[in-house]
């Protein structure tokens, strides 16, 4: 995984806690589901770079 992706996956993660949290302290639903999709975004894709990076030490390349 590349450092450009780490980083802009989990700023993806951070920004959608910080959603989420607003939305809990202001009652929003809008709020607290999209801040749950940009983190479950952010997850899959770190899982898949895992997986590539798994895969590259198990293959060499």
């Amino acid at each position: 995984m590349g450092l450009g992706d780490k980083i802009g996956n989990k700023a993806q993660e951070t920004v959608g806690k910080a959603k989420e949290g607003i939305g809990d302290a202001t009652d929003n639903e809008r709020l607290q589901a999209d801040g749950a999709q940009d983190q479950a975004g952010a997850n899959a894709k770190q899982a898949g770079e895992h997986v590539k990076d798994a895969a590259k030490d198990v293959t060499g390349r």
